[in-house]
């Protein structure tokens, strides 16, 4: 029987949680977090300083999020050169898209996160002045990761919202998906960055649309 299929109306939060753990992308994750926490731990005392990093880095998610679902999520395939410009990261989006509920397409697939493991510790050895700074800044990355796909994969599950903050993300979600996948763009935060791209409009005023499911048409 298939994730799917073996889904109920309303599950508990113990039990989505377990399902979570069915999946690739959380192991991945949280071994990086892990290496980082210990990296950080062995490089030992550093400066007040970087405290500011994992601060900085909340305060930028929002922004974060929105660029890398508009400009990579939902890139739309080009030839250039002769070539078609069509990454993973974009293919699975679009799969997303056509079926949301899906649980395996929720997820960062483990092929992007086998490559962004190296490219996240070369940039922040790059951009760090010290050891210890570096594994900060991974450990801030990496938590911040886990809370991402663990947010975005609750959106997706049968688990029906209770918090206030929970329901306004789960709406502004769900908008995106099932109203329009032009707007409403931000994961774990409803009306930020949104709001400051403006797309975050009344959805009353927004016609659904007939490509919600489908990205650009191309099915």
């Amino acid at each position: 029987m298939s994730t799917v299929e073996r889904r109920t109306s309303s599950p508990s939060l113990a039990e989505v949680h377990a399902e979570f753990w069915r999946h690739p992308s959380p192991y991945l994750l949280g071994t990086c977090l892990v290496a980082a926490i210990t990296g950080r731990v062995l490089a030992g005392a550093g400066s007040w300083w970087e405290l500011a990093i994992p601060v900085g880095l909340v305060a930028v998610l929002p922004v974060v999020e929105w660029v890398v679902h508009v400009c990579i999520l939902h890139w739309r395939p080009r030839r250039v050169a002769g070539l078609t410009l069509d990454p993973l990261l974009a293919r699975k989006h679009r799969a997303h898209h056509a079926d949301p509920r899906a649980l395996p397409l929720v997820f960062i697939p483990w092929q992007v996160q086998l490559w962004l493991a190296p490219a996240w510790t070369a940039l922040a050895w790059l951009v760090t002045p010290t050891p210890t700074a570096m594994f900060s800044l991974l450990v801030a990355i990496y938590a911040i990761k886990s809370a991402y796909e663990w947010t975005h994969y609750l959106l997706h599950s049968d688990y029906r919202p209770r918090s206030a903050w929970y329901r306004r993300i789960w709406r502004h979600h769900r908008l995106h998906h099932f109203k329009s996948e032009h707007y409403w763009f931000t994961v774990t935060s409803a009306g930020t960055a949104d709001r400051l791209f403006g797309t975050a409009p009344d959805p009353s005023t927004v016609p659904t649309s007939p490509t919600a499911r489908n990205l650009h048409g191309s099915v």
